[in-house]
């Protein structure tokens, strides 16, 4: 098969097409002939070499998370799924495989596709809304009527965010972002939006349930004046520093940190995918790029330009 790999940390230019091994589906497992993938920020700290002592030093490589695409190959003990079903989910497994022609997924990990998503915004969900999901419901215990914010509501993550929080029953969402992006980020149901030059959110006093942030450009120890009593401050990547500090200050407070990696479950996906087909989210795409030029869709998401998700289309 074509694949996308590296044999190296290092910058963009790390980034290979090329031939590589087709994936062989274990029990549990089903082989994806993947139509579009997509690129998150893991993918290109992982290519950097940030998570090296989790990723290790065996080469090469496959980046990639987000798969949507067709059904080629059944493990053992897959019952949900057939040959020719079209299905999308995150692959977890190392540091990726999905920016390739074929991938594998956990059998309890995928769902099928909404019959209203194409493949390309299939692609732009799993990672993402599952990440917004599981950090707002499961780490922020967003309930009915809370007052939301999510940092970095114009990102691939935050633009699902604003949106799950919604559905979820967030009585006010308040959305920071820069300037050009502040339309978009209403259309997605925003109640309120801050533009993050002009406004420094960690000064609205008391006045949040929540805050989720999506970028990880603040702290707890920044965000927790804006907290409400009993407030939660959720995070997908603080530095150690940021983690240990705000892990000991919120025992000795009622307001409270957590950290989010999100986890490859079926269930969730279930969840969002009926959200998807009964147009209660839906995917925004930044930037749609062929699969051999990953490199330059990389270094597009390492610009933080990108106002939603950046799509890899596989021929």
């Amino acid at each position: 098969m074509q694949a996308i790999y590296f044999d190296q940390y290092g910058p963009a230019d790390v980034l290979r097409y090329g031939d590589q091994p087709t994936p062989v589906p274990n029990a549990g497992q089903v082989l994806v002939r993947v139509r579009a993938s997509s690129v998150n920020p893991i993918d290109w700290k992982v290519r950097q070499g940030d998570l090296k002592l989790l990723t290790g030093t065996k080469f090469p490589k496959i980046p990639g998370r987000d798969v949507a695409g067709e059904v080629a190959a059944v493990g053992d003990n897959v019952t949900r799924f057939s040959v020719g079903d079209l299905v999308f989910g995150m692959h977890s497994e190392g540091v990726g495989g999905a920016n390739a022609e074929y991938a594998l997924l956990s059998d309890d990990a995928a769902a099928f596709i909404p019959e209203k998503l194409s493949f390309e915004e299939a692609a732009a969900v799993p990672l993402a809304a599952l990440t917004a999901l599981q950090a707002l419901r499961d780490k922020g215990l967003l309930l009915s009527g809370n007052r939301v914010l999510i940092n970095g509501a114009s990102g691939g993550v935050g633009t699902f965010a604003v949106q799950i929080a919604k559905a979820l029953g967030a009585g006010e969402v308040t959305g920071v972002c820069g300037p050009d992006n502040a339309e978009l980020v209403r259309s997605l149901g925003a109640d309120r939006v801050l533009n993050h030059h002009e406004h420094d959110f960690t000064k609205d006093l008391s006045r949040y349930d929540l805050i989720f942030d999506a970028v990880a450009k603040s702290s707890y120890r920044a965000s927790r004046p804006a907290l409400r009593h009993k407030g939660r401050y959720v995070t997908t990547d603080p530095n150690p520093f940021d983690m240990v500090a705000g892990k000991l200050a919120s025992t000795v407070s009622d307001k409270k940190m957590n950290v989010l990696l999100a986890k490859d479950r079926g269930t969730d996906m279930a969840l969002i995918a009926a959200w998807l087909q009964a147009g209660a989210i839906r995917p925004v795409i930044a930037k749609t790029f062929p699969l051999p030029e990953t490199a330059e869709a990389q270094r597009f998401s390492e610009s933080g330009k990108a106002a939603g998700k950046i799509v890899l289309t596989v021929a």
